[in-house]
């Protein structure tokens, strides 16, 4: 990507999206199109037709997408299935026909079968079932990444797919009912601590171990893939470093100043047990992750204090 070219980020207001363009602009980057969803909705296809015809944009970021957590996606499956076939259905396929040079495809950890050996390899891609909680949302992103591999193999497109890991940092969502486990647990434990409450139940046993990337981190390796990355294999991004949720969660009563003590409600489902993603290729490719937890809990939460109202 040179400077100026013309870059689409989509979903720019969402975690993966904002830190994309923070990262974009510090690399020096001025050309970047985004819409909101007010002004562009993903899943009408007139629309964003519209926009490629009118914006053209070179490069894109597709980073638009349905997301939640265990509860989200065990009530909403039909909404997950739907809403992410329709998006990146939109997207791809426009970017094909208006000539993008590149795109980059953000799929999820959670496209792997269940039960894969751990820690997680791209290789292991439809080799067993997957995670009944979250499959409809994981199959909407295994169609993402074939998609994006057929329209290389019949086009010559350069469509390329990166996996993260769990992630967190600003603009995550902070809905209880929505979110995921890390950010469901800042804003518990801030409520508590501000509350005065003298316990924080935590869903499941504590036992799950799960791995964490700061957003930002995510957002540098995809701007230095973009620029460095041309294959139909698919890139797990994380830091291939696991912690429990128990874990977890000691950390993140620390940072926020929770003095109280931990409850874990075991008749709340733990999902996989083990998921961390075998990084090795990318580190092959020249990248690997430099902000450690604890500092990304810190700089998360900071964020979180000064948008606390707009975050809830």
């Amino acid at each position: 990507m040179q400077k100026d070219s013309k870059i689409y980020i989509a979903g720019h207001r969402g975690l993966v999206g904002s830190a994309l363009v923070r990262e974009l602009l510090a690399q020096g980057y001025t050309n970047l199109v985004y819409r909101t969803h007010a002004q562009m909705d993903l899943q009408n296809q007139a629309a964003v037709e519209e926009f490629f015809a009118c914006e053209r944009p070179e490069y894109v970021f597709l980073a638009a997408a349905k997301v939640g957590g265990i509860l989200a996606n065990s009530t909403y499956p039909a909404d997950f299935i739907y809403s992410n076939l329709s998006i990146q259905n939109n997207i791809i396929s426009l970017a094909h026909k208006y000539q993008v040079k590149k795109l980059l495809f953000l799929g999820s950890s959670c496209i792997y079968p269940k039960n894969c050996p751990q820690p997680i390899k791209e290789e292991y891609l439809l080799t067993g079932e997957l995670e009944p909680t979250n499959d409809a949302y994981a199959i909407a992103k295994i169609a993402g990444i074939k998609m994006c591999q057929a329209y290389n193999k019949q086009y010559g497109t350069d469509f390329i797919s990166v996996m993260p890991t769990n992630l967190y940092g600003p603009n995550d969502n902070f809905d209880l009912n929505s979110s995921h486990v890390l950010p469901a647990l800042m804003r518990k434990f801030h409520e508590a601590k501000v509350n005065k409450q003298d316990k924080v139940v935590v869903w499941g046993t504590g036992k799950p171990i799960r791995e964490f990337l700061y957003a930002d981190d995510l957002a540098a390796a995809c701007v230095y893939l973009m620029n460095s990355y041309s294959d139909d294999k698919i890139v797990n991004i994380g830091t291939g470093i696991g912690i429990t949720i128990k874990e977890l969660a000691e950390a993140m009563a620390k940072v926020v100043g929770f003095e109280g003590q931990l409850e874990f409600d075991t008749t709340k489902p733990d999902g996989t047990m083990v998921k961390i993603n075998d990084v090795s290729y990318l580190k092959t490719l020249g990248w690997q992750a430099k902000i450690e937890l604890i500092t990304g809990l810190q700089m998360a939460y900071k964020w979180y204090l000064e948008n606390v109202d707009e975050a809830n």
